[in-house]
């Protein structure tokens, strides 16, 4: 691991040098990309430098304590020692997961698909609920959301939903979303008081451009038709409406929110082109072997993955075993980092046990 982290830093100075290059902006496309490794390689650097500068410390903590006969100073230099061994250990670790491979998607935006699921009226309603918070946790970062396609119940829910959220390192916080997301509580629409069990799934789809996926245009059918909505809303007299068929697959997609006929196809597109680069990724995490495959589930639909228990308040993550108590009305206004932390921690854990480096 050190001789990797002696390379890293050796390629780091190099290219802080050429940053500082008289002629180094001139470049505008090469300046930038410098700059885009530069940062890159900025918090390994940083934590290297750290913990060479805390095991130089527990060095000569070390060295004081073998020739130091002063009692008092002894007791000072044994202080120092524990304080610098433990930062020395606790680095040592930060940059085993700093060095773990990088998933080449962390950076981009992402498409949720959101479909209700076992539950009629209640599922959609949790849809509904779901969307929301999503877009409450995007508000809390400062990413932006952009509707692709709804389609709505008469009382407020969604069967499905498709959604873009763009934020710097959405699909690294989001990814571990997908999977059956479950409900427990008296629904709105029971008069008896019963508690229901309803679901919905989510998927999480990193945004893929033209350049991740290539789509022949004879592999589409598109259709366009009058936009459609509930009691007379959302409802255009233009064909406006597209929907693509992708024939090699028979994935469909339907795009209606927008008036024009053009924005909607671009958003059709974006979301076939984020399908099939999910399922190419799938078929790639497949192929991998048992021993180098996170623990934690990112992409299997019938995962069960959480329970929002609303009489008992609380939420579970079934994968990490971890329950939060009293939180339900948080998590479901966006408050989700405490779960999403425990998850990439899970991760990044199960990926150092597995031997990845």
């Amino acid at each position: 691991m050190f001789d990797q982290l002696d390379d890293l830093l050796a390629h780091y100075e190099e290219l802080m040098k050429m940053l500082s290059e008289p002629d180094a902006a001139s470049d505008s496309a090469r300046f930038q990309e410098l700059l885009r490794k530069q940062a890159e390689l900025s918090p390994v650097v940083e934590a290297y430098e750290a913990y060479k500068k805390a095991k130089s410390s527990e060095e000569e903590c070390l060295q004081m304590l073998e020739s130091e006969t002063d009692g008092e100073l002894r007791e000072l230099a044994k202080e120092e020692l524990r304080e610098s061994r433990a930062r020395r250990e606790e680095l040592e670790k930060e940059l085993r997961i700093l060095l773990l491979p990088k998933d080449p998607n962390d950076e981009k935006n992402v498409i949720v698909e959101i479909r209700a699921g076992a539950g009629g009226d209640e599922a959609a309603l949790f849809a509904a609920d779901l969307y929301r918070m999503y877009v409450r946790y995007a508000e809390r970062r400062g990413w932006k959301t952009e509707m692709m396609n709804v389609n709505e119940t008469g009382i407020g829910g969604f069967r499905e939903i498709d959604f873009m959220i763009r934020g710097e390192g959405a699909y690294s916080r989001l990814k571990y979303e997908s999977g059956v997301h479950r409900v427990q509580r008296v629904p709105v629409t029971e008069s008896g008081g019963r508690i229901h069990t309803s679901t919905a799934t989510v998927a999480i789809m990193p945004e893929a451009e033209e350049i991740d996926v290539q789509i022949d245009e004879k592999d589409v059918r598109i259709d366009v038709m009058r936009a459609s909505g509930n009691g007379g809303q959302c409802v255009n007299t233009t064909d406006s409406a597209v929907r693509l068929t992708h024939l090699p697959t028979g994935i469909v997609i339907y795009s209606q929110t927008e008036k024009s006929q053009l924005q909607n196809k671009e958003k059709a597109f974006a979301l076939l082109r984020s399908k099939l680069y999910t399922l190419e990724m799938m078929r790639r995490q497949e192929e991998e072997s048992e021993n180098r495959r996170s623990q934690i589930g990112t992409g299997d639909r019938s995962e069960k993955i959480r329970t929002y228990n609303f009489p008992q308040g609380r939420v579970t993550d079934h994968r990490i075993k971890l329950t939060l108590y009293n939180k339900i009305d948080a998590v479901m206004n966006g408050d989700l980092d405490e779960i999403l932390d425990s998850l990439i921690a899970a991760d990044q854990a199960a990926k150092l046990a597995g031997g990845e480096r």
